[in-house]
């Protein structure tokens, strides 16, 4: 990128990417919440356009890696660098939270929330010039979304609000994802057609870091799963990393793993629930 940092501190900037930087770089990171550790120690790089699934149980940190990530919480030790630099105010990041962390009953329409990602680009408080209202709508278009623009956001369904979020990020030009639990609650035919939208935007360049419960859809559309439970337990291809030690060791002994013809390992969703943040 050829465009300086902000001046503005209240603004988010795009910082001019590192020569060979990869996407995202996160070293030795650990986080805790009144002493009790979240995150321990946890690694990993990233390159432009691959896609990586995060999975564990309930309370293994997924979120927390998000949330630092994205900047939002401090780490006790350790680094995150975005295309080379610190995360604060990063325009490269889209941090897409669980549906069920945002307040569907305010009064903003789907246009309104995808216009907030161009806030960087009109300034604090000041009037969208038409070529960003422009740049919105073809946002909107991308992830068919046209008919709802205009639509209160609480009308929409689950898989259309997470659309929304998605054009969000694209009139943001983020180059990085965080997407927390975004299958939840959508049925089989939303859920394909969001793993294909995401398939596309990581052609294009986008890195995309999903937080997932669903084994399957780890296995069968990302580049690589990271296994985590505080600490990463493995991150490698699915074929790697879903054997029956690793997954035991990410879910717990009472975890119950299913051998399949291909080799592939699966651990049961029962063993799923409880936990911390």
């Amino acid at each position: 990128m050829s465009e300086a940092p902000s001046t503005n501190p209240l603004l988010f900037r795009h910082a001019v990417h590192q020569a060979d930087a990869p996407a995202l770089h996160v070293s030795g990171l650990t986080v805790s919440y009144g002493g009790r550790p979240a995150l321990e120690s946890v690694s990993l790089d990233m390159k432009a356009g691959e896609r990586v699934a995060v999975v564990g149980p309930n309370g293994a940190g997924k979120t927390t890696l998000f949330k630092a990530i994205a900047g939002l919480v401090q780490p006790d030790a350790g680094e995150v660098r975005v295309f080379g630099h610190p995360p604060r105010r990063h325009a490269c990041i889209a941090y897409l939270v669980q549906r069920s962390a945002v307040d569907w009953r305010f009064p903003v329409t789907v246009r309104d929330v995808v216009l907030m990602g161009r806030t960087r680009e009109i300034g604090l408080f000041r009037r969208p010039r038409a070529t960003d209202l422009a740049f919105v709508d073809r946002c909107i278009e991308q992830v068919g979304l046209t008919p709802l623009a205009h639509r209160q956001i609480g009308e929409l369904s689950g898989g259309q609000q997470q659309r929304m979020f998605i054009a969000r990020a694209l009139a943001q030009e983020a180059e990085l994802m965080l997407l927390d639990e975004p299958f939840n609650g959508l049925d089989h035919q939303t859920e394909h057609e969001l793993l294909a939208l995401l398939e596309t935007l990581a052609g294009r360049g986008v890195a995309i870091l999903v937080a997932t419960h669903d084994l399957d859809v780890a296995a069968t559309h990302f580049d690589r799963v990271l296994l985590l439970n505080r600490r990463v337990i493995a991150c490698d291809t699915p074929k790697q990393v879903f054997s029956a030690d690793r997954l035991t060791a990410t879910f717990g002994h009472h975890a119950r793993t299913i051998r399949l013809a291909d080799g592939m390992v699966f651990v049961s969703d029962s063993c799923c629930g409880g936990g911390a943040p």
